[in-house]
């Protein structure tokens, strides 16, 4: 009956081992180099696929989609769980991080085109997601493979995404918002869980990106072209 959370309990046996003795220098506040927002898609690895083993060192955001949006009574703003490391932990980087094949992005893709019908949980989170997609949608090749269609708005979805934070006021000035994809379909040029730099800052051109960015040159690719 709990064998799955046995499981996992044993791996976490193995954390300790590993990680035990890295707290001592958090164990009373943080102050993370990036704040990440991923989607929480299993297949995602949040932390790992940075290398990542410093507590501490990488505040991880995560939802259906990787959206930075929330809903509030005077109208959409940078969600909270994006925002507090920003504003109360110093944190000056920002990475939006979508992936190929996305459940939410496919789901939304559906939505739009057919319609489909999700349990009102679901259906909240592709109400915040759907407007950013859109246009999207409308603008994808009639003949593009449904596959294709999909990695193509992941990448469009990434876009909007950095685009919200960029035009927020609630987001310093200097703060560096970087949207990226996480890809394990093939979908890009290079090895099976690599990370492709797709927008900085809004700017999506690829080769002003490698022009204006040449440490990061090799890993920046897109799919989609406005």
């Amino acid at each position: 009956m709990l064998e799955t959370l046995v499981e996992m309990l044993e791996g976490n046996s193995d954390h300790l081992g590993e990680f035990e003795s890295r707290f001592d220098d958090v164990q009373d506040s943080q102050r993370p180099d990036a704040v990440t927002v991923c989607c929480s898609d299993s297949r995602v690895l949040q932390d790992h696929m940075w290398g990542n083993d410093r507590p501490g060192r990488v505040f991880t955001c995560s939802n259906i989609g990787n959206r930075v949006v929330q809903r509030t009574d005077s109208g959409p703003v940078v969600s909270g769980d994006v925002l507090y490391p920003v504003a109360h932990t110093h944190t000056d980087t920002v990475v939006v991080v979508g992936h190929t094949g996305c459940g939410a992005v496919t789901a939304a893709y559906d939505d739009l085109t057919d319609g489909i019908s999700e349990p009102a949980g679901i259906e909240h989170c592709l109400d915040l997601l759907e407007p950013h997609l859109e246009a999207g949608v409308e603008s994808l090749p009639s003949d593009l493979p449904r596959e294709d269609a999909i990695n193509n708005l992941v990448e469009y979805n990434v876009d909007r995404q950095v685009g919200f934070l960029v035009g927020s006021e609630d987001v310093p000035d200097g703060t560096t918002v970087v949207g990226v994809v996480y890809d394990f379909q093939d979908a890009y040029p290079g090895r099976r869980g690599e990370v492709h730099v797709v927008n900085v800052g809004g700017q999506t051109d690829v080769e002003t990106l490698r022009d204006e960015y040449p440490n990061v040159t090799e890993r920046v690719h897109r799919r989609w072209t406005d």
